[in-house]
């Protein structure tokens, strides 16, 4: 009897605990089933239903979720496989993990070249450092980035390596998460051959003016000093519209020679740089004189470069006029020249022109060195008349105003007198000159003066060939 009662109490003991255990167990699980509810639903833990039958109901809204999702990315996959611009992402170690045919096309490379049990390196599939230089510059800045090269497509087959022409692309590199970068690329051949057509007619064109032109210079010339003196002011007129005319018509043939034929045509020899700008400003000082300005030139006082004198003179006075031009009466101008160390070369110039002037919009700064561009009305030509006195010859308009390039460019040795103005070619004169010379230019405003700040920056002590 005393042993029935104590199983009796063991069993009752021990189901007891079987119950708490239980209790517990329904109570962990329940919390789990609480936090998964919550974790795929928030809003299902207001339901007044069974955690069971939330988390049947969070389970279904989720799958609804997670196939739109799947169809919204399947949109995006065709989207990029039928876009008529290339695109690639490669991960944290530079493998390519995704892409699409134009891509493929663009690179010159064959979709068997990706095994999908063996990703392969970008490098190790395209030849291109240019290409992997832009996904490490955008993988390390985390920002946006876009570089501009010229692709030389390789192929194992060496029969028709010859027919593999080169050809320009631009790259926009994206930053992804988990360092992942993507890639768009842009084909820039029908742009490039757009861009020399229009030149190409530009200089056609150029070309076919300057006879003309030089025919109704002529007969004006010779009428200026035969028609009544009540008629010449209307003569004066006709003159310098001609040879503002004729300037803008040199100015492009000047720009389309260096374009066409940059660095073999220029004559390279040792210069002094602050001696040149010294020269250059000296034959824009009538123009400063007239707005009563001042030059302040701050550098080494002798500074032996190797440059074509001509053509490094004729940037200079763009610059120097152009600073004139924009500035306000009794304002100063600031020439700056100082050494820079760089990394690929030994040295490098630097030559700073500021002016107090109105400077740039900031939506005009990267094309300040285009064509025919104009920032803003403020910048424009400020004095559209002719000053005309007795038979002195008519005003000089364009980029270099000195007397001496009036008498070069139109054959009058009489007194002239000298105004601002331009064909808005100085500064595309100017770039091109620079890039010939193997440096580069930058414009940008002051943040002393709030003028416009235009920087030279050429190689040191020779010439990039």
């Amino acid at each position: 009897m005393a042993g029935e009662l104590i199983n009796s109490l063991w069993f009752l003991a021990g189901l007891l605990a079987g119950l708490i255990l239980l209790s517990w167990y329904r109570a962990r699980m329940n919390y789990r089933l609480r936090r998964l509810v919550h974790l795929l639903e928030p809003d299902a833990l207001n339901w007044s239903f069974s955690s069971t039958s939330r988390l049947i109901r969070a389970i279904a809204l989720h799958s609804e979720k997670h196939q739109d999702a799947l169809a919204r990315l399947e949109v995006w996959q065709q989207i990029c496989q039928a876009a008529p611009t290339g695109f690639f992402q490669v991960d944290q170690d530079n493998q390519i993990i995704r892409y699409n045919p134009k891509a493929c096309e663009m690179l010159g490379i064959q979709p068997s070249q990706f095994p999908a049990a063996r990703p392969r390196l970008l490098l190790e599939v395209v030849r291109s450092y240019e290409l992997d230089q832009l996904v490490e510059q955008t993988r390390a800045t985390g920002k946006p980035c876009s570089q501009d090269w010229t692709f030389h497509p390789t192929t194992p087959d060496p029969s028709i390596l010859s027919q593999q022409l080169p050809y320009p692309l631009r790259g926009y590199g994206i930053p992804l998460p988990n360092g992942n970068v993507g890639v768009f690329l842009e084909k820039r051949q029908e742009v490039i051959s757009l861009t020399q057509q229009r030149d190409r007619w530009i200089s056609d064109v150029a070309h076919e003016l300057k006879t003309p032109l030089t025919s109704i210079r002529l007969v004006a010339e010779t009428l200026q000093l035969r028609v009544d003196p009540t008629l010449r002011d209307w003569v004066d007129r006709l003159l310098k519209e001609t040879i503002r005319l004729s300037n803008l018509v040199q100015d492009l043939l000047d720009l389309s020679y260096l374009e066409a034929r940059p660095t073999p045509q220029l004559n390279f020899k040792t210069l002094d740089l602050s001696k040149l700008v010294q020269s250059a400003w000296a034959g824009l000082e009538p123009l400063a004189h007239q707005k009563r300005l001042q030059f302040h030139y701050s550098g080494p006082e002798h500074l032996l470069i190797e440059a074509d004198e001509s053509r490094l003179h004729r940037a200079l006075l763009n610059l120097l006029d152009n600073s004139i031009k924009y500035s306000p009466e009794q304002a100063s101008i600031q020439v700056q020249v100082s050494l820079l160390p760089t990394t690929e070369h030994p040295q490098q110039i630097r030559l700073d022109v500021i002016d107090s002037g109105p400077g740039f919009p900031e939506a005009a700064l990267p094309h300040v060195f285009e064509r025919f561009y104009r920032a803003d009305p403020s910048r424009t030509r400020n004095i559209p008349g002719m000053r005309v006195s007795g038979s002195k010859a008519p005003t000089w308009i364009g980029d270099a105003p000195d007397a001496e390039s009036f008498k070069e460019r139109t054959g009058s040795s009489q007194e002239t007198t000298l105004f601002s103005g331009g064909s808005g070619l100085g500064l595309a004169i100017v770039r091109q000159i620079v890039e010939a010379h193997g440096g580069s230019v930058k414009a940008s405003n002051h943040p002393e003066t709030h003028g416009a700040w235009l920087q030279v920056f050429l190689p040191y002590p020779k010439p990039i060939a």
